[in-house]
């Protein structure tokens, strides 16, 4: 009987990294890293969440789009229900996306969007799964034995149940009759800004006079992503209650032996199996010492606690395989298209920061591919693709526990990096609430923008699908928009603050259109990314 080969797991930077069937032997992927440089741009000020020791990077460049209502929802079926706002990133560091996605924004390829919470007819809540302390549930267990059993036998029923969609952030942009047909058209030449010494005198014009003069808005035309994604099979629901066994007594002739010992579970006897098996390996290593009945006592005590404690999301994922398993479990790589900029810095992880994907492969054949990125504080999840052949396997929900696992490893090199971040929690839409499984999770507050755990959130979605979830009435949001005029802005390869702008820009005022621009974006990160005006 011939073995079979499952790739799934490699990681390397997007800009450099290039894939191939390892199988087959297949030509490299091909595909552009980024549509837009930052070019050589001028010092800005740096935001006060960046890693120590993180490589400076290119300023982002992004087009600010404006808020779209009433196009259709793909959670409810609303055709008119959807108001978000969004912006499409030329380029954009992985400091700058951390912090918009902890202010409810978040990407699909190089468009970026935040719902208008209290305005959507679903609110969709950023959603983060607290990853060291990650506990896996009963059925995250059931959907990881069913891997290693697959791949130690391959034999799996492939029961399939109802289908979990994608968490399709997309759907905004792609499955929706949305404004943005096409990418935008702005020309390399206007993303690259002039040299430091007349960027600095942009800058000291602002500081020469006070005076101010308004201008009116403008509008851009911007691009959609052509993606479709599924998702999961759903995950099945946990029993509540846990069932009563009555022993009734046996019926005559058919009761126990009493002559033969009485009869164990395989799982008993393999535990004591492995923990007499922990108790000889930690007795040779006291390399033959005389030991006292005490210490002997404390030895097995602490073998026995070791053996009793639940198993860890790496015991499944990492288990050792027979010799003779049907089929391997590796990952590969290949080109990835991203506006995030690929970082590298001395106390981050090997693979560096910056977008990622991950292919799943079997036998040859590709079954999955992931996409992620890895940022200062977190793994963000962005989508899934699979073959709906092998949805008997779960493949969403595990590679999203291989993805978590992925984090806590990435924590061992990076500290800063102990979040997964899951795209958003739609309470609202019964199918999309499996999310809220992966405990400990987080949502974070549409308003004040601070993280609240997920068990405090949930009696007050069942009152109202739009909740304040910080409940001290008189926080706000610490990072909202203070000085307008320290907007940064890139007009004619020139970077300066809008406050310089406002007096150049002949025409109507834009005003309105860039306090709503930095208002969602937050003062931090409108002072760092630049906000492009032609």
């Amino acid at each position: 009987m011939r073995k079979h080969t499952l790739i799934i797991f490699n990681l390397q930077r997007p800009a450099r990294c290039v894939g191939s069937n390892p199988a087959s032997g297949g030509s490299p992927a091909r595909g552009r890293a980024r549509t837009a440089e930052g070019g050589d741009l001028p010092p800005l000020r740096a935001g006060p969440r960046r890693p120590p020791g993180t490589m400076a990077a290119a300023a982002a460049v992004v087009e600010y789009k404006g808020w779209k209502e009433g196009y259709r929802c793909g959670y409810c079926g609303s055709e008119r229900g959807k108001v978000s706002a969004g912006m499409w990133a030329h380029s954009m560091t992985v400091q700058d996306y951390q912090d918009l996605i902890d202010r409810g924004w978040r990407r699909s390829g190089k468009y970026v969007y935040k719902p208008i919470m209290n305005q959507t007819c679903c609110p969709q809540y950023t959603i983060r799964c607290q990853a060291l302390h990650f506990q896996t549930s009963k059925s995250h267990k059931k959907v990881l034995k069913k891997m290693l059993k697959f791949i130690s036998k391959g034999d799996v029923s492939k029961v399939v149940g109802g289908e979990e969609p994608m968490d399709s952030h997309i759907e905004d942009v792609v499955s929706c009759d949305f404004a943005y047909k096409s990418e935008s058209h702005v020309s390399q030449s206007e993303l690259t800004p002039l040299s430091v010494d007349h960027a600095e005198r942009v800058e000291n014009e602002d500081k020469e006079t006070g005076e101010t003069k308004e201008v009116d808005q403008q509008t851009v035309e911007s691009g959609s992503l052509q993606i479709c994604v599924d998702r999961d099979t759903p995950v099945p629901g946990e029993p509540s209650h846990s069932a009563k066994t009555v022993h009734a007594p046996p019926k005559p002739g058919k009761g126990a032996d009493l002559s033969k010992p009485p009869c164990r579970k395989a799982k008993d006897i393999r535990k004591e199996r492995k923990l007499q098996k922990l108790l000889q390996n930690q007795m040779r290593t006291l390399e033959g010492s005389q030991l006292q009945a005490g210490d002997q006592a404390c030895l097995l005590q602490n073998s026995k606690s070791k053996a009793n404690q639940p198993k860890t999301i790496e015991d499944f994922i990492f288990d050792t395989l027979p010799d003779d398993a049907r089929h391997k479990l590796e990952f590969t790589r290949f080109l990835c298209d991203s506006p995030l900029e690929a970082e590298n810095a001395p106390n981050g992880p090997e693979c560096g920061y910056g977008s990622f994907h991950q292919q799943y492969w079997l036998d040859g054949k590709i079954i999955a591919v992931g996409v992620i990125d890895i940022l200062p504080y977190c793994v963000s999840s962005v989508y899934l693709y699979y073959d709906p052949d092998y949805s008997f396997l779960s493949l969403g929900v595990y590679s999203a526990l291989r993805e978590i696992a992925f984090t806590r490893q990435l924590h061992e090199k990076a500290p800063d990096l102990c979040f997964y971040y899951m795209g958003f929690y739609i309470h609202s839409c019964p199918k999309m609430r499996y999310k809220g499984q992966y405990r400990p999770s987080d949502l974070l507050c549409p308003e004040t923008y601070v993280w609240t755990p997920i068990e405090q959130c949930l009696p007050l979605l069942e009152h109202s699908k739009y909740c304040r979830f910080n409940q001290d009435v008189k926080a706000v949001d610490e990072g909202r928009i203070k000085e307008l005029g320290r907007v940064r802005v890139l007009h004619k390869r020139t970077v300066m603050p809008y406050s310089v702008y406002k007096k150049r820009r002949k025409g109507p005022s834009d005003e309105a259109s860039v306090h709503q621009y930095a208002s969602l974006v937050g003062q931090t990160c409108s002072e760092r990314m630049l906000l492009f005006r032609s």
